[in-house]
């Protein structure tokens, strides 16, 4: 047994395996997605993200939960977590000023001293670590008591949690859609994992406009998270 999280990746994809169209995910992003999201979102302690998703995604911060015939009354909703080498975020982007959670940001000491400021200013809960592996920044998310981890990408991110064989569950919507050109895939990384990492399928859904909703979970026992992963400076 591990004392990390566990991490529940949520991604999106066309047919040949393109994260973005028109500019981003949002682009992708069917109805039975959305739907998906947001019931992934209501069971989450934390939202784990990269930078260059949040700028790239113009990330809004964190909604209020809404009651439902389930959850009547809902608990307060998760932060979002934001991993940046470079702590190189707008403070008067959507993620700071359209949120009822103050954002977490983990970076670490290299980062400009007055982008930490600026974004503690805007209300950001700065967190500075040794470094931004997925051993440390899990390791920082459980010593504050955050058991579910919802990574919401990007590419660069969970590809240093799958090298890192840190991804207990995988999420994965492909949408009817063919995009072609140089798109990213779901996980991105300099070396590719060897041998690589089997996930089983759980369960699958279908929605009536051809989307189809996967669930993967880890084929093995967890492990201790590696930190042989190059940090991201984003």
């Amino acid at each position: 047994m591990t004392d990390r999280p566990h991490v529940t990746a949520v991604m999106v994809s066309s047919l040949d395996g393109a994260v973005h169209a028109d500019g981003g995910s949002q682009g992708l992003s069917t109805d039975a997605d959305r739907v998906l999201f947001r019931s992934l979102r209501r069971a989450a302690e934390v939202v784990l993200v990269g930078a260059g998703t949040v700028r790239a995604e113009n990330y809004r911060g964190i909604r209020p939960r809404r009651p439902s015939a389930d959850d009547p009354q809902p608990g307060p909703p998760p932060p979002v977590a934001v991993v940046t080498g470079s702590a190189g975020l707008d403070p008067a982007s959507r993620l700071f000023t359209d949120t009822v959670a103050a954002p977490l940001v983990l970076t670490t000491a290299a980062a400009p001293a007055a982008r930490r400021d600026a974004i503690a200013a805007a209300g950001g809960e700065v967190v500075v670590l040794g470094d931004l592996s997925p051993a440390t920044v899990l390791g920082a998310l459980a010593a504050r008591g955050y058991r579910q981890v919802l990574c919401e990408g990007g590419p660069t991110l969970l590809g240093d949690l799958v090298a890192a064989d840190a991804v207990d569950e995988l999420r994965l919507t492909l949408v009817p859609l063919l995009v072609g050109g140089p798109a990213a895939r779901i996980a991105a990384g300099p070396d590719a994992v060897v041998p690589p990492h089997r996930m089983r399928l759980a369960g699958h859904e279908a929605a009536v406009d051809g989307t189809l909703l996967l669930r993967y979970l880890r084929d093995r026992p967890a492990g201790s998270v590696t930190t042989a992963v190059t940090p991201p400076n984003e």
